[in-house]
């Protein structure tokens, strides 16, 4: 048995572990590198079409978003994901794609400038169409046998819809032992989502800890505070715009203020619409 550290490792973006047993090669997450860690994401540490199985601990682009890379240089194996984690993965990717289809443009039309030749972006939306003719969809509490001597489980992690820690048994020359993944955590009494679950035992964790330093703050709502800017905003003539992350955060944005409108919280503008300007946050 053999595990091996490809991102999110000494940095907070790009999760891709690999776990090598019986021959098999398996990895959990193929994330793309985002903000100051970011490297090149244009290579991949480890050949493609020698991975066996992809498991997917849920559908954030730091953890699922060069799937499409990984088919585009030749794996042809299975993904394995929670349903839900695959049904937001299919259009996060395709968000994605589009996203580097634009940025190779946008590069294109500079560098045409400056006599510096094409880029390619890293895979389209032809390549994040791929993914769900190799994925394999599990519901949690399932035990799969992904093959011979590994077994795998999916345990709510509280953190995205279909998010998951993952469970793997492995045996190798009559030596079993279990190995459990953490995937990213989330917190307690949230809305939408229900709270994580627990696992019970391990011979080894891989855990997230990007807030490993620190206690979480005891969970309060923001209704009221936001009602209350809203009422005050609107009577001062104005406008409240919100930027947040298109999947999981708006969501829970549209549950507070559908929460506030039901209630009548805004005491003088109860009738205010809500406009929601992203593609993708609509899509999920």
């Amino acid at each position: 048995m053999k595990l091996t550290f490809f991102g999110a490792a000494k940095a907070v973006t790009g999760s891709c572990h690999c776990v090598e047993v019986r021959g098999k090669k398996i990895l959990i997450d193929c994330g793309l590198q985002q903000g100051k860690d970011e490297r090149d994401n244009t290579v991949l540490d480890f050949a493609p079409n020698y991975i066996d199985y992809v498991i997917v601990t849920h559908a954030h682009i730091d953890h699922s978003g060069r799937i499409p890379l990984l088919i585009k240089q030749g794996f042809q194996g299975q993904i394995f994901a929670t349903r839900l984690t695959g049904e937001l993965m299919s259009i996060m990717l395709q968000d994605s794609a589009h996203i580097q289809e634009m940025d190779a443009q946008w590069k294109n039309q500079k560098g045409k400038r400056a006599g510096r030749p094409p880029v390619e972006p890293l895979y389209t939306v032809a390549d994040a169409a791929q993914v769900p003719e190799h994925l394999v969809t599990v519901e949690y509490g399932q035990i799969i046998e992904l093959c011979e001597g590994v077994k795998i489980r999916f345990v709510d992690a509280g953190h995205l819809l279909g998010s998951a820690s993952v469970e793997m048994w492995l045996e190798e020359d009559g030596v079993e032992k279990k190995v459990v993944f953490s995937g990213d955590i989330g917190n307690h009494n949230q809305p939408i989502i229900r709270d994580p679950s627990l696992i019970d035992g391990a011979d080894y964790v891989v855990m997230e800890s990007t807030y490993g330093d620190r206690n979480h703050t005891e969970v309060w709502s923001y209704t009221d505070e936001l009602a209350q800017i809203i009422d005050e905003t609107l009577g001062r003539g104005g406008n409240v715009v919100i930027p947040a992350f298109a999947v999981g955060r708006t969501q829970e944005l549209l549950y507070a203020l559908r929460e506030i409108k039901q209630k009548n919280m805004v005491h003088y503008h109860d009738g205010f619409p809500i406009y929601l300007d992203s593609p993708l946050a609509e899509e999920a």
